[in-house]
């Protein structure tokens, strides 16, 4: 498992590029037959990339081991949503199946967590997001439909964009973990914008489906002294309290969003006025 440590972001706006990218952007997330795994010192986040090909894999001591745990889940929750194939999902004994696009609460104290593609020629990419927990809740598999898509923005602001809301406190309970999936329309890049932070939690951003010549310039830092990444595709910013999180792509894209903090508001955020950014 990778380990990120929290800077303060004083020290994070004396770095350079690459310097940067170390800290705050996971490059390689989805390696076939493998679970890839890093956390991040932020509100303790553990983000996962799980491609299961021919065998199975499982969740074990290479996951608890960082997280000083007898099993992963002992005193943490996850979410799993699929973005490549069908996805077969073992949770104690349990078999959940998921399409593309549906996605799987596991609650605190789930011992045994397997995945394994139904379909070799088309696996499974699952990415995951886990909190630290207080309490278990229930497992619970949310389809497309049951994650009450909503259309947001307009072609104006060339930010058209439909977000789907997979965990969150109006459909199930958990702990702290806050997950979603919001997907752009043809012709529009902007996301998150006028941006914001929320200096109560952090958050995690995947993009996906972005072609192989296609990027996402994602904005970071205090409003006052932004920065920037260079994104592609399948690859995730860690995205520290006090940051703005925002991005323009040079095609339409998608990317899912899962925070953890002190609080599972949605509409908690510090807006930052247009005119305010440097």
């Amino acid at each position: 498992m990778d380990i990120r440590h929290a800077l303060h972001y004083a020290q994070t706006e004396t770095l350079g590029t690459e310097e940067l990218r170390r800290h705050f952007l996971i490059e390689s997330l989805f390696n076939p037959g493998r679970i890839t795994a890093t956390l991040t010192h932020y509100d303790r986040l553990v983000v996962l990339g799980i491609v299961p090909t021919t065998a199975v894999l499982s969740l074990g001591e290479a996951e608890a081991r960082p997280v000083g745990a007898a099993y992963f889940l002992e005193r943490r929750e996850a979410g799993f949503i699929n973005i490549g194939g069908p996805a077969r999902i073992v949770a104690d004994g349990t078999p959940y199946d998921l399409a593309f696009q549906e996605a799987l609460y596991l609650g605190q104290g789930t011992k045994s967590v397997s995945f394994e593609s139904l379909d070799a020629a088309n696996p499974a990419k699952l990415y995951g997001a886990s909190a630290p927990a207080h309490a278990a809740h229930p497992a619970r598999k949310i389809t497309l439909a049951e994650a009450s898509p909503q259309p947001l923005g307009s072609q104006a602001t060339a930010n058209a964009r439909t977000i789907f809301k997979y965990f969150h406190p109006g459909l199930l309970p958990t702990c702290q973990l806050v997950m979603g999936l919001t997907r752009l329309d043809t012709g529009s890049i902007w996301n998150t914008m006028p941006a914001h932070t929320h200096d109560r939690r952090m958050e995690a951003y995947l993009y996906f489906e972005l072609p192989q010549d296609a990027f996402v310039v994602h904005l970071m830092g205090r409003p006052q002294a932004t920065q920037h990444l260079i994104v592609r595709n399948e690859q995730v910013v860690l995205s520290p309290p006090w940051s703005i999180h925002s991005g323009a792509g040079t095609s339409s894209y998608a990317f899912i969003w899962a925070m953890a903090g002190d609080n599972q508001s949605f509409a908690d955020m510090d807006h930052i006025p247009m005119g305010e950014l440097k």
